[in-house]
């Protein structure tokens, strides 16, 4: 069987709903015309950056957390696109977790620290390679491109860190974000924050 050993990185969950019709179908459609997973690996990575708009750049609600929910509403946070763009790979049999980073909050309001939201995707050539869709703007330039890394943030500050591990389901703490909070204000507020 393709992919052995990576069987949760395969399954389909609440919030990484890959076997949803409408986040298959998209998967489906986006992988059509490609040869091989880097290649449907990087039209799904295209797709979730540019396609689906990042709330918290474009300052807009509804507040998603499942992959279809942000499919259906074309927009999401960090941690809602990586979890549509895990669940587009995983239609696709390709294996995809979650990655974190821990960043400095520069803004005006919120926490000192918060998470940020990110994917790993496995690439036989390659192994686990990071890749970041949360959407591109004037200071973030995030692309596919292995083996290189093209990440939308390098954590560098002190306090700033790549949290250890690929999961395969969200954090508890971005599932509770995303449910407690109907507004993309108040998620903004209460990023969470996590040290290793």
């Amino acid at each position: 069987m393709k992919h052995t050993g990576h069987e949760e990185f395969l399954r389909a969950t609440p919030v990484i709903d890959c076997d949803h019709p409408a986040v298959r179908e998209k998967a489906l459609s986006l992988a059509k015309g490609c040869t091989g997973d880097e290649e449907i690996a990087k039209a799904c990575f295209t797709f979730v950056r540019d396609e689906i708009r990042h709330s918290g750049d474009y300052k807009i609600n509804p507040v998603t957390l499942s992959a279809s929910s942000v499919l259906e509403h074309k927009t999401g946070w960090c941690f809602a696109k990586s979890h549509l763009l895990a669940a587009l790979l995983r239609a696709n049999r390709i294996p995809a977790g979650l990655c974190y980073q821990r960043l400095k909050n520069h803004g005006d309001a919120g926490p000192a620290f918060y998470l940020h939201g990110l994917n790993a995707v496995w690439l036989d050539e390659y192994g686990w390679y990071r890749a970041d869709a949360r959407g591109n703007r004037a200071d973030v330039h995030a692309e596919f491109a292995p083996p290189e890394e093209h990440l939308a943030f390098v954590p560098k500050e002190p306090g700033e860190m790549d949290l250890t591990g690929i999961f395969s389901d969200p954090l508890p703490v971005v599932v509770e974000l995303l449910t407690k909070y109907t507004d993309y204000r108040d998620v903004r507020l209460n990023l969470p924050d996590m040290e290793e």
